[in-house]
């Protein structure tokens, strides 16, 4: 089964009135561990899309009722801003100017591959970390919106500092990263001299996130630098946590 950030079951909804060209949609992305929603015309399609949280969603441009482009427009407006992959036969280059002009994250011409659709389905979900609202790893999340930090249920306080070298080691969840990574996108610094700062701010996190907690999320990995990952995803080059020496609170 395909799952989203919450554990659900990715849902995609396929709006499209050519019978032959729906049942392939629903049939193939079912066979692919998806659950699938089908309208036939858009107005179908635009009240699904407003009540139900989908994933993704596939639509025609000639479609009854409201067509594709409207649709897409209307939807943009309502700040709806689910990934949408046009399905049609324009195939203009202008039609597919003005497809991703309306609000299509792609664009994709009959007739088709249904290979290549799902690829495209796939790359549509692969959603940046960078641009979700929420990033999570084991029992911590992290709250882009609301800037706040909880584990396991407990509010966690962190500077400003703090916070962003957070999210950073979460936005590369189980990936070493360098100190020098970290003093170019935390500190916006791009020479050596700072680095041992990130020992320093990674005692603070740990004192923060970990301590009181069975399982510790942060690693120093071996040669390389710090990662943030639960204990089952830990790789061979990870050590214990090394304590680094100072106790200045810079900023």
């Amino acid at each position: 089964m395909h799952f989203n950030f919450l554990g659900e079951t990715l849902r995609i909804l396929v709006i499209e009135n050519e019978p032959k060209v729906a049942r392939v949609l629903v049939k193939g992305l079912e066979a692919d561990q998806f659950a699938v929603d089908h309208a036939t015309n858009g107005e179908e399609g635009m009240y699904l899309a407003s009540e139900v949280d989908y994933d993704a969603i596939i639509l025609d441009w000639d479609l009854p009722k409201l067509d594709g482009l409207s649709l897409l427009k209307k939807l943009r407006r309502e700040k709806i801003e689910v990934p949408a992959l046009m399905l049609t036969a324009r195939a203009a280059v202008s039609d597919r100017v003005c497809g991703l002009e309306a609000g299509a994250d792609d664009y994709l011409i009959k007739p088709f591959a249904f290979e290549e659709l799902l690829a495209r389905v796939h790359a549509l979900l692969r959603r940046p970390p960078e641009l979700q609202d929420k990033l999570s790893v084991d029992d911590l999340e992290l709250d882009r919106v609301r800037h706040t930090v909880v584990r396991a249920g407990r509010m966690i306080s962190l500077t400003q500092r703090e916070y962003a070298l957070l999210e950073y080691l979460m936005r590369n969840a189980g990936r070493a990263v360098t100190r020098t990574m970290v003093v170019e996108h935390v500190w916006n610094l791009g020479f050596e001299g700072l680095t041992n700062i990130v020992d320093v701010y990674i005692n603070y996190l740990r004192a923060k996130v970990d301590r009181g907690f069975r399982k510790q999320l942060i690693h120093t990995a071996r040669g390389i630098g710090y990662m943030l990952a639960n204990q089952e995803s830990m790789g061979p080059s990870l050590g214990e946590p090394v304590m680094a020496q100072g106790n200045s609170h810079a900023a």
